[in-house]
């Protein structure tokens, strides 16, 4: 099931995308409500949702489906670090230690952003760039959980755009510290948040999602990738985040690009 939040006629609702258009949810609840209230249960509220009128896509403004409240960001792909590494040290080499353990930031969940939304170039940036990732959305919260454990904690799946000031991120990163002020101006999610069941079909023996991904600028491909090449599949994302912590329903955890 799609889930997306958007705003019609200066109101904001929540519900099911279908091929036909949006469906609200009945009773004014959100995409975040649906989180917290589990998968099996969203699900059945989607489908409540289907029997309400919908509203075509090209009349509304998409919005982010959910407002997280955290945003934890890693580096799952080899590549990526090496890009990364190219970009702000001059050097390519990727540390030892990335094999050892997944690696994350947290970002700033007051920078979230719809899909089509114009994105400003933060102040004092000449070096603006953008990054393809997908976000996985906790589904239920949890405290040092296995990577077995962590599957059920899955609510599904977006994509998520890291948008990134090089130039601020680089000088950061030389006191080794950060990002911070390099990353925290916006971050987009959607168009729509796709429930963990949709894509079970696309898991591989090794627990990877087998998907294509694929970035255009201006009509012209920039990036593709496969899903399955991280270094690690979500759930030792999430187990990783949540040692010796909480994560809670509704935080999402992004892929690197």
């Amino acid at each position: 099931m799609r889930l997306a939040t958007w705003s019609h006629e200066g109101v904001v609702r929540s519900g099911v995308v279908t091929d036909v258009g949006l469906h609200a949810l009945p009773d004014g609840r959100t995409v975040l409500d649906l989180v917290h209230a589990g998968l099996p249960a969203a699900l059945e509220a989607g489908a409540s949702a289907l029997s309400t009128a919908p509203v075509p896509l090209s009349e509304v403004r998409l919005l982010p489906p959910i407002a997280p409240p955290t945003i934890r960001d890693f580096v799952a792909f080899e590549e990526h670090v090496e890009g990364v590494l190219r970009a702000v040290t001059a050097e390519a080499a990727v540390p030892p230690e990335w094999y050892q353990a997944p690696t994350f930031y947290f970002t700033n969940p007051y920078a979230v952003v719809g899909a089509f939304d114009d994105v400003a170039v933060p102040p004092g940036s000449e070096r603006f760039d953008f990054e393809l990732e997908v976000a996985c959305v906790v589904g239920r919260d949890g405290r040092s959980l296995t990577p077995e454990q962590a599957r059920g904690h899955v609510f599904g799946y977006t994509v998520l755009n890291d948008w990134s000031a090089r130039d601020l991120q680089s000088r950061e990163m030389r006191v080794q510290l950060g990002p911070v002020k390099g990353k925290d101006s916006a971050t987009t999610l959607g168009p729509w948040l796709v429930t963990a069941d949709e894509v079970e079909q696309h898991r591989d023996a090794h627990g990877f999602l087998d998907l294509a991904m694929s970035v255009t600028l201006n009509d012209t491909l920039v990036g593709h990738d496969l899903l399955g090449n991280m270094g690690w599949p979500f759930e030792e994302l999430l187990a990783y985040a949540s040692r010796g912590t909480e994560i809670r329903a509704g935080d999402v955890i992004g892929s690197g690009t």
